[in-house]
């Protein structure tokens, strides 16, 4: 009934407006996530008795579960094995109600309803999860329930490393799975999950996509990650990836994530016709070559492996001092001080006392200090009795300062040097690396009185820097490659324009 289903939906994709990814997932897609998944536990899902739970989140005709039921049953027919799942579509829902029934599945266990906003399968843990949730789409529908309970419960909800921008909830699925993991205390579980290229990138130090990316990697939960070719689903031609997290690595993966490229024609055959956005489908061996690379663990030309720490650095904030000249005679200088707001807000009087005593200065100045005691002591505010308040100094400062590396460094009251926001940069440092010899190396030779701002800090572990996550795939598998030779690209114009040229006489004729 699925099959059937989702073929009816393939036929329709095209004049259908749905949301990219939401409908289904395409078959061979399935097999791959289902295969990865199973892979490591085969010697165990093939013992006799064996009960084993598997949870969709994002259930839609049942397809994941169908598939994972029937790669286990291809090892061990007689395991037994109990499939949960929840939906928001009312017909997806019904459809995938239906075809567990007709497996002979406890059809109670699919629910329907906003698995973020109402899970239904709240207390229970479960030992495979797999899901494709839909790609980019936002969240705001769920946000107080979301939000109440990222505050009330924390860690202690599903929610506790943080939350994602709104426009897309991708990494929120995520957690949820992440929250029904098995301990691994009592074996552990093990999750697939389908996402677009977002939550690997997305979201700098400190930022709620950043700090769930954090929480998977400092917790060593993710295993591995491929990267599918393009052009694999109905309703988007976007590249995908393949997550397996596991809270349960065998030895020789601990501290460790492998990235795997399989965004090639190597690892996909084109389609005789295309089917809405899909032109390509995975065979058993690509497949079978997928799931062999994984299982190797190996590095070659389309795997890699990395240290979690890798993917971690530190975002520290570089400060430079602020060194202002003055050329208070200056008219644009005066132009920009008379459209401030709180000048306007002067009396006429006022203005005028304060531009004229401006006019009555030198031509420039090269010290802040000097500047104001020399306007706070001219004849003309003097005589006029204007004492110049902190507000005005500031906003005076604002309008007629601009910052000259010649001139002297501004410093408060207290003595301290104080910075200049305008060229306020930020430098990522490599966890693995001290902040300290990587400012000595890559800033201070370029800005010489530079300095870190040793106030911002990261929230949990107190060091100076914010501390963020990425996973930068594509940069990984860089391949450099020369641009053609002028000669070539001269010939194929000349080419080029003599077809036109025939076409045109063509046209004329």
């Amino acid at each position: 009934m699925g099959l059937i289903f989702e073929e009816l939906i393939r036929r329709f994709a095209e004049s259908s407006n749905e949301t990219a990814g939401e409908h289904f997932t395409p078959r061979d897609i399935v097999t791959l996530t289902t295969s990865l998944v199973f892979n490591f536990d085969s010697d165990t899902l093939g013992k006799p008795g064996v009960i084993r739970s598997v949870y969709d989140p994002t259930a839609g005709t049942g397809g994941f579960l169908s598939s994972s039921t029937e790669y286990i049953h291809s090892m061990n027919p007689k395991a037994k094995i109990a499939n949960f799942g929840q939906e928001l579509n009312p017909e997806s829902y019904a459809i995938c109600k239906a075809d567990m029934l007709i497996k002979g599945q406890d059809v109670k266990n699919i629910k329907l309803g906003n698995t973020l906003s109402e899970d239904q399968h709240a207390e229970s843990k479960f030992d495979y999860l797999l899901s494709n949730p839909p790609f980019g789409v936002e969240w705001k529908k769920v946000e107080k329930s979301v939000q109440d309970e990222y505050k009330k419960k924390g860690y202690n909800g599903r929610f506790g490393p943080g939350l994602p921008r709104v426009s897309d909830g991708s990494l929120l699925f995520l957690l949820h799975l992440i929250s029904k993991m098995v301990s691994p205390s009592k074996g552990g579980s093990r999750i697939g999950i389908i996402l677009n290229g977002s939550p690997l990138f997305t979201g700098g130090a400190g930022s709620g996509e950043s700090e769930i990316r954090r929480h998977i990697l400092e917790n060593d939960l993710l295993e591995a990650i491929i990267a599918l070719p393009t052009d694999m689903f109905y309703n988007t031609g976007i590249a995908t990836y393949i997550w397996i997290l596991n809270n349960h690595k065998v030895k020789g993966r601990l501290g460790k994530v492998q990235l795997i490229n399989a965004n090639n024609d190597e690892f996909c055959d084109k389609m005789r016709k295309s089917l809405g956005s899909k032109r390509k489908y995975l065979t058993e061996e690509h497949i079978k070559r997928i799931v062999k690379i994984y299982g190797n663990f190996e590095e070659s030309k389309v795997s890699k492996i990395f240290k979690n720490t890798q993917f971690g650095y530190r975002r520290i904030t570089i400060d430079r001092p602020l060194k202002l000249s003055f050329k208070p005679q200056e008219e644009s200088k005066l132009s920009s001080l008379k459209e401030e707001v709180a000048f306007a807000k002067l009396s006429k009087k006022e203005q005028d006392t304060i531009l004229n005593a401006l006019l009555g200065l030198k031509e420039e100045y090269k010290d802040r200090s000097q500047f104001l005691t020399e306007l706070n002591s001219s004849p003309i505010l003097q005589s006029s009795k204007l004492k110049l308040s902190n507000i005005q100094e500031k906003m005076i400062v604002k309008c007629i300062g601009e910052q000259d590396e010649d001139a002297q460094i501004c410093k408060n009251s207290k003595g301290e040097i104080e910075s200049n926001s305008e060229l306020r940069d930020y430098e990522n440092v490599p966890l693995s690396e001290s902040i300290e010899e990587y400012f000595q190396r890559e800033v201070l030779p370029h800005v010489t009185e530079a300095w870190i701002d040793t106030s911002k800090v990261d929230e949990k572990d107190k060091k100076v820097g914010i501390v963020g996550y990425e996973i930068p795939f594509n940069r990984h598998f860089y391949e450099y490659k020369p641009p053609r030779d002028l000669k070539e690209i001269d010939a194929d114009l000349d080419q080029v324009t003599k077809e036109i040229l025939t076409l045109l006489q063509e046209v004329h004729s």
